[in-house]
Parts: structure tokens; C-alpha cells; sequence
């Protein structure tokens, strides 16, 4: 079993206090990105200026503690930290950002196609078909070997946390670089939002943490899945899949 090269912050608790220190590291990296996004005339430019400004603001929640990540041989787990009121922060303040970028900026908005709310059952399947191969791959290892037990009063932050963090995530991809791409051809973009989400995860796979290629493996196969799933029936569902793939993975 592989697990992240992290910083040892177990003493501090892991309680709301601890987002000042996460904030001081991730805010010179995000004022910067936040220039480049002000002064961008491009649509593609400002896309990927909140592309890296996400990276930054997941990849910096590693060595603080707020998840574990780690493999049981070629099968990926996570872990998020066991304080609801944290949980919950990190989500509600996610959805307000990509509120706030979609209301300021008409012409980045205007590439996001929603879909419709009757297409959450496509969603869901899509969910277990990210995580499922996953789960049947961990069975065999005691859950103590990946990452341990969670709390069921830890369950409805987690849920709450895993839907508004990957709603970011596909309004990110799926909505804003895949719809942007599909001037290209609608297949063509969905390949490539999918692999431009899998390259986005090889700092964390790589120098964040030492998984390497079955966390590259995983978010490509999971990118595909919620590329097509947006190609086919909108970003709802393919941010659906991805949160409740997630919460599954992360749920113990």
C-alpha cells in the first residue's frame, strides 16, 4: 500500500481554524492566477487560469491534512478529514466561487450546458460505474489497509462536500474547456477534456504524492465516463457521477 508524502499535522486537530494556515498558503498562488484571469481577453486563457487556480486550491489540501490518498495495489482510496464543520465550509465556500466566476464572466457562462434534472438517473449510473470497479477491486483488503473506517455521522458533510467540490470540478471540464472545444467536434472535445483532466492530477500523482500511474488510470477512465456523459446529456450529470463516485470511494 502506497500513501501521500504529507507533513505531520495530526496534533492540530483538524478543526475550522486550521483553514487560516490552508489560506495563507494557497493566497499568493491564487492572486497571481487571479491577474492572469482579470487581464486575459481569451475565453480559453481565463479557462485555464481557473483550471491551475483549481489544482492549486486541491493539490495544497494534501500536506495540510484535509485528505489522504493512497492505492491497495492497483486500486486508488481516499479520505477526507473527520470534521463536518470543515466538510461543510470547503463546500459551501466551492459553490459560492463557481457561482461568482459564472455570474461575472457572461461569455464563460454561456459555454456551460446544464442538462436536465431528469437525467440524474444516468448520473447516479454513471457514479457506480466510476466507483464500482473500484469498491470490488478493495474487498479483498481489510478497510483499515485503505484509509480506515469513517464515521456515519460524518456521511451527510461528506456527501454535501464530495457533490459541491466535483460540481466545480465539471463546470471546470466539462462545462467551460469541453464546451469551449467543441467548436473542434463534440467526440474530440470530450477526449480531450478527459484527458486534460487526467494530466491535471499528474502533479498529485507524481511530486504531491508518490501514487503514480493508478491515479492517472483512474481519472482518465473517470474523466471519459463524465465527458460522455456531459456530450450526451449535460454537466448535471457528469458532475453527479463524479460527486457520488467520490463520496463512495471516500465513504469507507
Amino acid at each position: 500500500m502506497r500513501v501521500p508524502k504529507t507533513e505531520d499535522y495530526s496534533h492540530y486537530g483538524l478543526v475550522l481554524p486550521e483553514l487560516l494556515p490552508y489560506t495563507a498558503r494557497i493566497l499568493p498562488g491564487l492572486l497571481l492566477i487571479g491577474v492572469c484571469f482579470a487581464l486575459a481577453r481569451e475565453p480559453l486563457l481565463r479557462i485555464v487560469a481557473l483550471v491551475l487556480g483549481f489544482v492549486l486550491i486541491r493539490d495544497a489540501m494534501t500536506p495540510l491534512g484535509f485528505w489522504r490518498i493512497g492505492t491497495s495495489g492497483p486500486a486508488p482510496w481516499l479520505r477526507f478529514a473527520d470534521d463536518a464543520g470543515l466538510l461543510l465550509v470547503f463546500g459551501a465556500v466551492t459553490l459560492l466561487l463557481t457561482a461568482a466566476v459564472l455570474r461575472l464572466d457572461g461569455e464563460l457562462r454561456a459555454l456551460v450546458r446544464w442538462g436536465r434534472p431528469v437525467t440524474a438517473l444516468a448520473g447516479l449510473g454513471g457514479g457506480l460505474l466510476i466507483a464500482g470497479p473500484v469498491l470490488l477491486l478493495s474487498l479483498s483488503v481489510p478497510v483499515a489497509e485503505r484509509g480506515g473506517p469513517v464515521a456515519a455521522g460524518l456521511l451527510p458533510a461528506l456527501l454535501f462536500f464530495a457533490l459541491s467540490g466535483n460540481l466545480a470540478e465539471e463546470v471546470l471540464f466539462r462545462g467551460l474547456l469541453q464546451g469551449y472545444l467543441e467548436r473542434s467536434g463534440p467526440v474530440r472535445a470530450a477526449l480531450l477534456s478527459a484527458v486534460m483532466f487526467a494530466a491535471c492530477h499528474a502533479y498529485l500523482a507524481s511530486t504531491v504524492t508518490d501514487l503514480g500511474w493508478p491515479l492517472l488510470a483512474f481519472t482518465l477512465y473517470e474523466g471519459l465516463i463524465c465527458a460522455f456523459l456531459r456530450l450526451r446529456y449535460g454537466v448535471l450529470p457528469a458532475a453527479l457521477a463524479h460527486g457520488l463516485a467520490i463520496f463512495l470511494l471516500a465513504a469507507g
